[in-house]
């Protein structure tokens, strides 16, 4: 089977969906991996690279389509400079693997269909032990937390950690994170590395043990709500605990340096965590980054895609952190598209056994129709 790499389109992605390591390992799977001309550049994989892993290099998108059965991709498939939209290129009853954030861009999983194109998405993929190897969601999560830390630290006018000087002591940066999920925890852990003093909100108190574990101090909101889905996913707040959370988060966000917002819910407008008021009511050169502007984002007055100043205060909505730090997201990504290939195949044959939990959960088309019933559920 034939295994073909193109080039990321949406704008601003950097990411390829697998390095020439990985296409070393598919090749020895039994495996044939061709690659679009340039596809790893931005990530810092030469194309000499590939070669040397095994793989052919695709001059013309014909080249790399024509005979193609499997395709990885990091972003949805979107409009191609060609006129035609990524899935038209696609061989009838190939499969497409990619991340697709389909709760939200379901017209992919529609459009899929209607081509005879099998579906994987890898932001689909069950948050069980079996299947952490292939959670790309919790790879790109763990790089987006480490960025924000940087990216908000280079915004500031002030150092992260304590210093005592000829010239008087400098006191320790105050970072407060909204979310203790992968990227909050990582965020609170590389902060806490550059000397910041790190405080924590989470609508689950069972992540409090995981944030003082780590040197954070929790924020804690009170309910008696579940707040916790099946996977560990942070479920969809009601408004009264939103409104409750805001309260006790408004003295501790107006006193920050930094905060760094990471609530997402799936298939769902991010949460407003930081109000416009709680803005107006910050320290002149405070940083704001609101990692969810993709789906809305968590602060109501961020902007996707642009760092604003607004109240004195520097707002940060970058969508895609990852892609910042492409070298090592590419890496882990491709590892958890690997982990997954070697689940579903045997000696380079791909098996989709819908009674497999794993396939189950991330099979959104097959055979010319959505099987996922959340994602039909979406198109009806």
């Amino acid at each position: 089977m034939i295994i073909a790499i193109p080039k990321e389109l949406l704008r601003g992605e950097n990411r390829v969906a697998c390095v020439p390591d990985v296409a070393s390992k598919l090749i020895k799977s039994g495996f044939e991996v061709v690659v679009e001309k340039n596809v790893g550049l931005n990530a810092g994989f030469r194309d000499d690279q590939y070669i040397k892993a095994g793989a052919k290099i695709a001059n013309t998108l014909e080249e790399l389509y024509s005979n193609a059965d499997i395709i990885f991709k990091v972003q949805r498939p979107i409009e191609h400079p060609s006129g035609k939209h990524e899935v038209d290129l696609y061989k009838k009853g190939s499969l497409l693997i990619s991340l697709a954030y389909v709760l939200h861009y379901y017209d992919i999983a529609k459009k899929c269909a209607e081509k005879g194109i099998d579906f994987i998405a890898m932001d689909m993929i069950p948050r069980t032990t079996l299947a952490q190897k292939m959670d790309a969601l919790s790879s790109q999560a763990n790089i987006a937390g480490y960025k924000s830390v940087i990216l908000a630290a280079n915004h500031l006018g002030k150092i992260f950690p304590l210093m005592m000087t000829a010239a008087g002591t400098i006191s320790p940066a105050k970072v407060v994170i909204m979310g203790a999920g992968v990227a909050g925890l990582q965020a609170l852990g590389t902060a806490k590395r550059l000397g910041a003093v790190v405080e924590v909100s989470d609508i689950r108190p069972a992540v409090k043990e995981e944030v003082q574990s780590l040197g954070g101090k929790f924020i804690e909101v009170e309910t008696s709500e579940d707040m916790q889905d099946a996977g560990g996913y942070a479920k969809e707040a009601s408004p009264e605990f939103l409104k409750k959370q805001q309260e006790l988060i408004f003295k501790h966000v107006t006193e920050a340096d930094i905060v760094i917002t990471t609530a997402l819910v799936p298939g769902k407008k991010s949460p407003i965590l930081v109000t416009e008021e709680m803005v107006k009511n910050m320290r002149a050169g405070s940083v704001v980054l609101d990692m969810a502007t993709e789906f809305g984002g968590n602060c109501e007055i961020s902007e996707k895609g642009k760092t604003v100043k607004k109240y004195d205060v520097t707002i940060i909505g970058e969508p895609n952190l990852p892609s910042m730090v492409p070298t090592h997201a590419s890496e882990m990504y491709s590892k958890n598209i690997l982990s997954l290939i070697q689940h579903i195949s045997k000696d380079g044959k791909i098996n989709l056994n819908l009674d497999d939990e794993i396939v189950k959960g991330c099979l959104i088309t097959r055979n010319g129709e959505v099987i996922n019933q959340r994602v039909k559920d979406l198109i009806k």
